[in-house]
């Protein structure tokens, strides 16, 4: 079996696997922070940084959600590592957003974080000051292990069918996950262009 042939069986496998329920469960969460004017705030590293960028973009002109990301600004970013250390960069961040009970924070991670192996350690921070204040925390990661799965409200885990590709699968799923929630007809407050567009055309057939 080549490459190609193997990577999509293990994403038909790891889609057939899913749980929805917890998926469910994050809408109905989020619809409550959009009911009470809370904030959203995205966090992941490397690819999973690029992904918060996207999902901020689509939770705010789809959902009508108020939602950030620090890694959309690198110049704090970068000052706040070189100053202040990597580990706690999202945690200080959060800090000066005024993070509260209102809030939630979102995690795109393929582990979620682990001070112990010094892997995405600035996940752990920031979701233990997300923990202090009572935010509501969200994850989509590709292990059960990792600290995101362990101390969030609800946490999508994406099935490791495949240890040669963990990696691209849970960031790649992550894109599947937070596409399904802003399509939600409960979450969704502005139709995407190309879905409006072809209703607009099929009505002027009618």
């Amino acid at each position: 079996m080549s490459h190609v042939e193997q990577y999509i069986r293990d994403a038909i496998t790891i889609l057939e696997g899913m749980d929805p329920l917890p998926i469910d469960k994050i809408v109905k969460l989020l619809l409550e922070i959009r009911e009470k004017k809370g904030r959203l705030f995205f966090l992941g590293v490397g690819g999973s940084a690029g992904n918060c960028s996207h999902a901020v973009n689509d939770f705010r002109k789809i959902g009508g959600f108020e939602a950030y990301t620090p890694v959309d600004n690198v110049s704090e970013l970068t000052a706040r590592t070189n100053d202040e250390g990597w580990e706690t960069v999202f945690a200080g961040w959060l800090k000066t957003s005024g993070l509260n009970e209102k809030d939630g924070v979102f995690v795109f991670s393929v582990g979620g974080g682990s001070k112990e192996k010094n892997i995405s350690a600035n996940l752990v921070y920031a979701l233990e000051y997300a923990r202090q204040q009572k935010a509501k925390i969200f994850g989509v990661v590709g292990r059960d292990g990792g600290f995101t799965a362990k101390v969030a409200d609800v946490c999508v885990i994406v099935p490791p069918v495949n240890p040669a590709t963990v990696t691209p699968h849970a960031e790649s799923f992550a894109v599947l996950v937070w596409h399904l929630i802003v399509s939600d007809p409960r979450i969704m407050q502005m139709r995407n262009k190309w879905e409006s567009t072809e209703a607009k055309q099929a009505a002027t057939k009618v």
